[in-house]
């Protein structure tokens, strides 16, 4: 199993998740108001699921936490599109942050399938 600290999945996800943090802290109620939470949820999942399926046995785990991560880094998207409509994320902002989800999302299906091949007969 890989070294999560290793993986540019990873890497990236945490990265999204700490981008995440701080554009929720200035919601209205900051990181307390529910989309706020919803969305930090949603975000630190993805590289916590990440790591939890490296630390798992087989590829048959990894993989499903590499689903689970990838269905929370969804939420996220979902998340910050609510974000920007009711204008708590500026445009620029929510440009940075949906490049990287979209980069985080890349490196995850990037990883499964690399984890996928390798797991065939």
């Amino acid at each position: 199993m890989p070294l999560f600290r290793e993986l540019r999945a990873w890497q990236v996800a945490k990265q999204l998740a700490v981008e995440c943090t701080k554009a929720a802290q200035v919601f209205p109620g900051g990181i307390r108001h529910p989309l706020a939470e919803q969305l930090l949820r949603a975000a630190y999942s993805v590289p916590l699921n990440t790591a939890e399926g490296c630390g798992r046995r087989g590829a048959r785990e990894l993989r499903r936490f590499l689903d689970i991560a990838r269905g929370s880094l969804l939420e996220v998207e979902s998340a910050l599109a609510i974000a920007r409509e009711l204008g708590y994320v500026p445009p620029q902002q929510f440009a940075r942050l949906d490049a990287l989800t979209s980069e985080t999302g890349k490196t995850l299906w990037g990883l499964l399938r690399k984890v996928s091949e390798r797991a065939r007969p």
